[in-house]
C-alpha cells in the first residue's frame, strides 16, 4: 500500500532540489510530482536569453530548470509522466496563472484542464487523498510564486519521505491565517495573476 504525500515550496527551485533528494532516497520518477508558479516568467521554453544570475555553470541554461529539461506544451506535460524529471510542459489554470509541471499528478491536472474542469489541480489533489481545503491552500500557494512536490510512497516509507521532503518545505497551514488576511477565502478560478513582483515579495516571505 501505498500514501500520498505533499509539500510546499518557495519556489521551483527549492522543490526541485526536494524532489532530487527523494530520488536519491529511492523514490522512483513515476511516484513524483512537480507543479510551479511561471507567472513571473522564470522558465521559457526554447529560449535562449538567459539571466547570468541564473546560469552560474554557463551552459546556456537557467539553472533554475536544469534537470527538468524543457517541454512546452500539455504534450509535454503527459510525455512526462514516465518521469518527473524528464521534462516540464507549461499549462495555464484558471485562478492560478501559467504553472510548469511533470509527473504523474501533472498529468492528472493536464487532463482536467484540457477537459475544462474548473479546478483541476484540487481535483486531482483530492482525488490522492488530500482534504479539499487543504487542496485548496496548495492551490493558493502555487499561484502566488510557490511550488508543491506530490510524492507515493510505501506505508511504512511515509516517516523517512516526510523528513526528507519537509526539509526545505514550508508550513501551508501555518500560512492559512495570511492568506485570509488578505482576502482570500477559498479557490477562485477568476483570482488574478499576481506580478512578479508580488510573487518576489511573497517568497520573500518564506525564507
Amino acid at each position: 500500500m501505498t500514501k500520498t504525500i505533499t509539500h510546499v515550496y518557495r519556489d521551483y527551485v527549492t522543490a526541485e532540489a526536494a524532489m532530487r533528494e527523494a530520488k536519491a532516497a529511492g523514490l522512483s520518477d513515476s511516484n513524483i510530482s512537480i507543479l510551479a508558479s511561471n507567472a513571473d516568467g522564470w522558465h521559457k521554453p526554447g529560449g535562449h536569453d538567459v539571466d547570468p544570475r541564473h546560469d552560474k555553470d554557463r551552459d546556456g541554461r537557467d539553472d533554475r530548470a536544469e534537470g527538468a529539461g524543457v517541454g512546452g506544451s500539455l504534450g509535454a506535460v503527459a510525455g512526462a509522466a514516465a518521469g518527473a524529471a524528464a521534462g516540464l510542459g507549461m499549462l495555464a489554470i484558471p485562478g492560478l496563472g501559467p504553472v510548469v509541471a511533470a509527473g504523474w499528478l501533472a498529468v492528472t491536472a493536464a487532463g482536467a484542464v484540457a477537459g475544462g474542469v474548473t479546478g483541476g489541480l484540487i481535483g486531482a489533489l483530492v482525488e490522492v487523498g488530500e482534504s479539499k481545503e487543504n487542496a485548496a491552500l496548495y492551490a493558493e500557494a502555487v499561484r502566488r510564486g510557490g511550488a508543491i512536490v506530490t510524492a507515493r510512497v510505501p506505508d511504512d516509507e511515509v516517516g523517512r519521505y516526510k523528513a526528507i521532503l519537509s526539509r526545505s518545505a514550508f508550513d501551508i497551514c501555518a500560512q492559512e491565517t495570511r492568506y485570509r488576511s488578505t482576502g482570500w477565502q477559498g479557490y477562485d478560478p477568476a483570482a488574478p495573476t499576481l506580478t512578479a513582483e508580488q510573487i518576489r515579495q511573497e517568497r520573500e516571505l518564506y525564507r
